[in-house]
């Protein structure tokens, strides 16, 4: 052997502790060597326990991050993806064939309103876009081939909870199943607890929580999770959202803070739409008692994570609430962005960013007016402090008035 060659070969050895490291390797590979011919054939007829083969099929991080985020949401198995719309459309095609038909929660994420309303119809699958908390709507809009239920935990961007046990029964009663996004809420809800069949996150937003990383998730069954990697038939492996194993390994060192983020996100949150509240601002938070879900999310809810990290400030008009995110984003209290979950606070006016593929006419039918900005609340320390700096801001801007401001 030549001395490059057992150089070569020594670098490649890698070294552990007796049980491993403390974070997985990644496998840094997009394909996977065999020692025959037939464990290649097992593996690509899915015969071949713990091989893997190509990693659009499965690749060694992406399981491991899968197999956490199965654990987190009470469900026997989950895929991730490149992103939270490609773990969307991958259920929702997986589910639903021509002809089939959804019943889908009004308020929801646009570009998921975007792709039930204007991507599926030439597939021939058609959608009913209802008030998902009046219960009698949703099973009058149920027809013989409605296949799923559709809903957020929390809505985007009006923060309404939806009642999922109601949900589920009504599900079990016509044979549908219930698919729930809970990228708002990860922790404080468990959907599957109240019966959700599908779980699925953005893992863009809290759950990686440092803005460096797109991907997406979608928990369930191990036979349904299966179905969607079907080298045959499977949505997810066929339309091919594969997550890269970097990411993927980004992401599950990330999972670990979740619970002590989601905690102080929550509080932040909560003190700040209880001080707006206060001075008499148009405020909506689900920890709000004034809240109309609030009871509602406080029976499902594992209180010691909160109400969430969103809340939602109505300053009247797009002019107002521009001027207001503008000096915010000077005064450093935050970044005027879209997207949620990151360490520092992110404000965005959702009629024209977030929610903009929904017409106007249905945003207003909705409750989405002009002015209403969506705050996703960061981790500041001294959350006192960043109020009163707000409150600064929203006095400047006219939004808040010295006659109605709270003593403090």
């Amino acid at each position: 052997m030549s001395n490059f060659n057992a150089a070569n070969e020594i670098q490649d050895l890698q070294y552990f502790g007796e049980f491993g490291g403390v974070n997985p390797s990644i496998s840094d590979s997009s394909t996977y060597t065999f020692l025959s011919a037939k464990t290649m054939f097992d593996t690509f007829e899915g015969n071949a326990d713990g091989c893997y083969l190509y990693s659009r099929h499965s690749s060694p991080m992406n399981l491991y991050l899968s197999q956490a985020l199965a654990r987190m949401e009470n469900t026997e198995a989950a895929n991730v993806t490149a992103s939270g719309m490609g773990a969307i459309t991958s259920v929702l095609m997986q589910l639903c064939k021509s002809g089939d038909h959804i019943i889908s929660s009004r308020t929801i994420y646009g570009g998921t309103y975007a792709f039930l309303k204007n991507f599926l119809p030439p597939f021939r699958i058609e959608t009913s876009f209802v008030d998902i908390s009046n219960f009698e709507s949703v099973e009058n809009a149920i027809r013989p081939e409605t296949k799923i239920i559709y809903c957020e935990s929390v809505s985007n961007p009006l923060l309404e909870v939806a009642d999922l046990k109601r949900l589920s029964e009504i599900c079990r009663k016509y044979g549908l199943k219930l698919v729930v996004d809970n990228t708002f809420s990860p922790l404080s809800i468990s959907p599957v607890l109240s019966g959700a069949d599908v779980v699925i996150h953005s893992l863009t937003k809290f759950i990686n929580g440092s803005s460096d990383t797109v991907g997406g998730v979608y928990c369930g069954s191990q036979e349904f999770i299966n179905d969607t990697k079907n080298v045959n038939t499977g949505a997810c492996m066929l339309l091919g959202p594969t997550m890269d194993s970097l990411r993927a390994s980004s992401i599950l060192k990330n999972l670990r803070t979740l619970h002590i983020r989601m905690k102080q996100h929550s509080h932040n949150a909560l003190y700040l739409a209880e001080r707006f509240e206060e001075d008499g601002l148009k405020v909506s938070y689900p920890g709000l008692p004034s809240h109309k879900n609030h009871k509602l999310m406080k029976s499902m809810m594992h209180e010691e994570y909160g109400f969430g990290g969103l809340l939602t400030l109505d300053a009247g008009t797009t002019a107002k609430a521009n001027e207001l995110m503008e000096m915010m984003q000077r005064e450093n209290l935050g970044y005027l962005a879209v997207s949620l979950g990151f360490y520092k606070t992110l404000f965005s006016c959702s009629g024209s960013s977030t929610s903009s593929e929904i017409p106007e006419d249905e945003r207003t039918a909705m409750g989405i007016s002009d002015g209403l900005i969506r705050f996703s609340i960061g981790l500041d320390h001294d959350i006192k402090r960043t109020y009163e700096k707000m409150r600064e801001c929203m006095l400047k801007t006219g939004i808040l008035s010295h006659k109605t401001i709270s003593i403090s």
